[in-house]
């Protein structure tokens, strides 16, 4: 067995790695959702989200393991770290440098292993996205690429460990966050064919609450708003606070009519917690839902601007409807 060599900028490296306080923190949803895409992309038991310590890996996220780290020495991605291409085991049984690793002999009986370095904003390469599988298998170069996509995802995200992506009172994403990981996202669903839709919501009246009954009243409808749209929301939704009281939903790998379904369980929550509350007001809101079409929206921006005009559109609508009654 071959143990990983150490890379050329070990000690920038592990300051940087160190410098994100991010090592023996809890799980994220953010990261977790990565490893479960790549999971069910790539059809393998095993997906990890994996920083290289000093002397071990582990695992910020992890699909399919039971251990949160595992020693460096015998580490499959503490070799994926010192290159910047994709490192890749079709079988570990008949690679000299892994056939007799304890990860191969024992559990989880890797055979088929195949990491993307994880590069942070200094250059540093801090982990990999890796999948493995207890099966020999071929790799080709779309599948290569996917794994590139969904690794850049899981970059962005730890910068936006240390970068304003976060919308603090709502605890989801902002607008810089939205974007950044949106992009991606369109991205690995224009690689695998797979549909999405995008939602702009607007709140009705937000204005009127926060003049009635305050800022901070109106910084709770703001909050409950949120909680209400993740209690419907998959896993796999992108959900964010745009500014002020508008929000946006990314919904990947449903089309508009599924998602218009989505929001008819939102509506009826909403409108429960508004019979419970008993706040003086109702929570309300306008909605628009635009498929993405790569060929018309060329940017997340784009879609968003078509989401923002049917929101509109349904926001005038509804006006039209009131004072007519």
């Amino acid at each position: 067995m071959n143990k990983p060599e150490k890379a050329k900028d070990e000690e920038q490296r592990l300051r940087t790695l160190r410098a994100l306080n991010i090592l023996d923190t809890g799980p994220e949803e953010r990261f977790d959702r990565i490893t479960r895409m790549a999971k069910r992309i790539f059809d393998v038991p095993i997906a990890l989200v994996s920083l290289v310590d000093e002397d071990r890996q582990w695992f910020k996220s992890c699909i399919g393991f039971n251990v949160s780290q595992t020693p460096r020495d015998i580490s499959f991605c503490g070799h994926a770290i010192l290159g910047d291409q994709i490192f890749i085991i079709p079988d570990a049984t008949k690679d000299e440098r892994f056939a007799d690793n304890p990860m191969v002999i024992n559990e989880p009986h890797i055979r088929f292993y195949a990491g993307c370095p994880l590069m942070f904003v200094d250059g540093s390469r801090i982990g990999t996205l890796c999948i493995i599988d207890d099966k020999p298998r071929h790799f080709d170069s779309d599948d290569m690429q996917a794994l590139k996509d969904l690794a850049t995802t899981a970059e962005r995200e730890l910068a936006a460990v240390q970068l304003a992506t976060q919308d603090d009172l709502t605890n989801t994403y902002n607008r810089r966050g939205f974007v950044l990981l949106a992009r991606h996202s369109l991205n690995i669903c224009i690689r695998q064919g797979i549909p999405a839709s995008l939602a702009f919501l607007d709140l009705d009246n937000f204005k009127e609450i926060n003049d009635r009954y305050g800022h901070a009243e109106g910084d709770k409808v703001l909050m409950v708003f949120a909680d209400q749209i993740k209690d419907v929301c998959r896993d796999a939704d992108l959900f964010a606070r745009l500014g002020g009281d508008e929000f946006a939903i990314l919904f990947v790998n449903i089309t508009k009519v599924a998602a218009e379904k989505i929001f008819s369980r939102f509506h009826r929550a909403l409108e429960h917690y508004n019979q419970e509350s008993g706040k003086g007001y109702d929570i309300s809101f306008s909605y628009g839902i635009v498929d993405f079409e790569p060929d018309k929206h060329q940017s997340i921006e784009s879609l968003l601007d078509d989401g923002d005009a049917q929101m509109y559109k349904w926001k005038k609508k509804s006006k039209l409807a009131r004072d007519h009654d």
